[in-house]
């Protein structure tokens, strides 16, 4: 039986968002002690002036700050501080959407299934024109590459999700997220959990929604340090490595390669106009599909997400070195022993 729950929300810079999420998590709330955090990481656009007006406001809210910024520091910092006598973690993204009754689910589908973490699906949705075009691909094959956690429809056991709610318990015992990681936090602490024998389970009935980034800038920076962090991922986790991870890199460094040997063998230019032409035909079907010319730009995303990705994963395997995770030498994010 759950008892307890700390609900963590890194933030930084999200002043226009902290509100409206903290109005969507107070609904419907578990029959349990709630404690909600905000870890603010250094904002400068008002965020800790809302987070304070909001503390007078609403029961079992505090603030506190995080000098390390990140999202993995400011986490564990809040379990340090406010877990000792909680059950359940739960991780709130302050730039997301949550249906009613999210931590009531959450609490729920936890105790039912006994698992040590559920993840949610996450749909993406989007207002401006890239942003759509943007969500419309992430939620396709050819965007998300099959990721369970992208979309998916099928409740199961998976290896990685969107994180959600841990056992505290569990969270501890892993070690909590490792600090350095400004990306793939997450995929790399499940990677502890299951190695330690925790089981995570993906539950589709509870879904939450994000904004995808607005320009091809951001987008690109976004998904360099997707494939960066992936990297350290994998250099501590070898196992994890999935082979359709291993075909992004591959196959867009096999495009660059066509290219510059393409005065030599013009033929290998096959390669890339196969991939532009399976662009062009997501962008038109998307397009259609969705009865709108944002549609169009599905193509150009998938591809900026591609090569960033792609070009970030190199970068780090290439540029990071990081030692191989052993259980009997755990890293604790915590400054507790494992």
């Amino acid at each position: 039986m759950v008892r307890s729950v700390l609900v963590a929300i890194p933030t930084l810079n999200e002043a226009a968002h902290i509100e409206a999420v903290l109005d969507q998590l107070y609904v419907d709330l578990p029959d349990c002690n709630i404690q909600f955090v905000i870890a603010d990481g250094g904002s400068t656009d008002g965020t800790v002036d809302v987070v304070r007006r909001l503390e007078k406001q609403r029961d079992h809210l505090s603030l506190v700050h995080n000098p390390q910024r990140l999202q993995s520091a400011g986490v564990n910092l809040v379990v340090r501080q406010f877990g000792q006598d909680k059950d359940v973690l739960v991780r709130c993204d302050a730039h997301a959407s949550y249906p009613r009754g999210f931590l009531r689910s959450l609490v729920n589908s936890l105790h039912g299934v006994e698992a040590d973490s559920v993840v949610v699906p996450m749909d993406s949705v989007g207002n401006g024109c890239l942003q759509r075009a943007v969500a419309w691909v992430s939620d396709s094959p050819i965007g998300s590459g099959g990721s369970a956690h992208r979309g998916g429809r099928q409740s199961r056991f998976v290896d990685h999700g969107h994180h959600a709610a841990m056992l505290m318990e569990s969270f501890r015992r892993a070690g909590g997220y490792e600090e350095t990681f400004t990306h793939n936090e997450d995929a790399e602490f499940d990677c502890r959990l299951r190695a330690l024998g925790g089981k995570i389970y993906l539950d589709t009935d509870i879904r939450i929604e994000y904004q995808p980034r607005a320009t091809f800038a951001k987008l690109a920076r976004q998904y360099f340090n997707y494939g960066k962090g992936r990297s350290r991922t994998v250099r501590r986790h070898p196992t994890s490595f999935k082979i359709r991870q291993f075909a992004v890199p591959a196959f867009m460094s096999a495009c660059a390669a066509a290219i510059v040997l393409s005065p030599l063998f013009p033929l290998l230019l096959m390669v890339p106009a196969f991939y532009v032409f399976v662009l062009a035909v997501t962008s038109v079907a998307i397009a259609f599909n969705k009865r709108s010319a944002c549609g169009l730009l599905a193509g150009p995303a998938a591809f900026t997400m591609h090569a960033s990705w792609a070009l970030g994963f190199i970068t780090g395997i290439l540029t990071l070195r990081e030692a191989q995770w052993q259980p009997d030498k755990s890293y604790s994010g915590l400054g507790e022993a494992v």
